[in-house]
């Protein structure tokens, strides 16, 4: 090899490895703010939120553990036997249901208050959120020609079409099976504030917290873009709840192996609600200062 083509190579060695460091340092840049900084989004969520301080805006969608063991007992393990193919009329007795034509009224009031969703006929109460309108159902299977769509009333219309519940199947059945299913991880009665919650985030996935001076919100928003591509995210305001409904918060540290961090809230109507936030430590520690002023246990960051 001549000197000529060392020199050359070593040109290109060195472009290519100069590439490489400015890549890292790039990324690392991208890292750093990602983990130091919630800017972007509170600039993007305050104006939905005209007279609160926004305290924090999640980084990463909470959602609800897949199960949470706490308490159980051998009694479950029947209950689960007993109810295994989901028969509401063995659910409403699991769950304390006495009359489900008066407990689904009473499973939309905590929606209307918490959420500020004013339940509308049909396409209006997808458009109140700041969704696409609910495409019509499918008419039942072809094996099952004698089926009809149950009839509601304009709200309760209202209120399947926002959470997608099918309109052949009654309401109290199918959010029975919710209340079941998710059993370990609320309080069990979808009739409350943590049963509010738990059914936005049953239904809208992408979902991160914001905390404010007085309220605590979901949102609808997307994942943070690349750094040269614009920022054409247009949060929503999904649920909503005054903080002074919010009786405690209590927080653990991150799950072993994983960036997950489970809270338990509790509310004034004495229900409660496991949540998870796959956030970094620092994101974690900005939620815990904007929830500082409220009661309940504290991870050692």
């Amino acid at each position: 090899m001549t000197s000529g083509e060392r020199g050359r190579l070593g040109r290109f060695t060195d472009a290519v490895l100069g590439g490489a460091r400015a890549a890292r340092d790039k990324a690392r840049e991208l890292r750093d703010e990602f983990r130091t900084s919630d800017e972007p989004e509170r600039a993007l969520v305050a104006p939905l939120l005209p007279g609160q301080e926004l305290r924090y805006v999640g980084l990463a969608p909470v959602r609800t553990p897949e199960t949470h063991k706490a308490g159980r007992q051998l009694t479950d393990r029947v209950a689960g036997e007993m109810a295994e193919a989901l028969d509401p009329r063995a659910l409403f007795g699991l769950l304390n249901i006495v009359n489900p034509v008066v407990w689904v009224d009473a499973v939309m009031t905590p929606v209307r208050l918490a959420a500020g969703v004013l339940l509308l006929p049909g396409k209006a109460a997808a458009v109140a959120v700041g969704l696409p309108a609910v495409e019509p159902e499918p008419g039942p299977p072809h094996q099952a020609p004698q089926r009809e769509p149950i009839p509601l009333t304009e709200e309760q219309e209202a209120f399947r079409a926002l959470f997608r519940l099918s309109r052949y199947r009654p309401l109290a059945d199918q959010l029975a099976e919710i209340a079941y299913r998710r059993r370990y991880v609320f309080s069990g009665d979808l009739a409350t504030l943590a049963g509010s919650m738990l059914l936005f985030l049953e239904r809208y996935t992408g979902t991160p917290l914001a905390v404010s001076d007085t309220h605590l919100h979901l949102l609808r928003m997307g994942s943070r873009p690349d750094a040269d591509r614009p920022d054409r995210r247009q949060p929503r305001l999904l649920w909503s709840v005054e903080r002074t409904r919010v009786a405690r918060v209590d927080s653990e540290g991150g799950v072993a192996g994983l960036m997950q961090f489970p809270s338990t809230i509790f509310f004034d109507d004495g229900s409660w609600i496991r949540i998870v936030n796959p956030a970094t430590r620092d994101d974690q520690s900005r939620f815990l200062t904007a929830i500082r002023e409220l009661p309940g246990q504290r991870p050692t960051m």
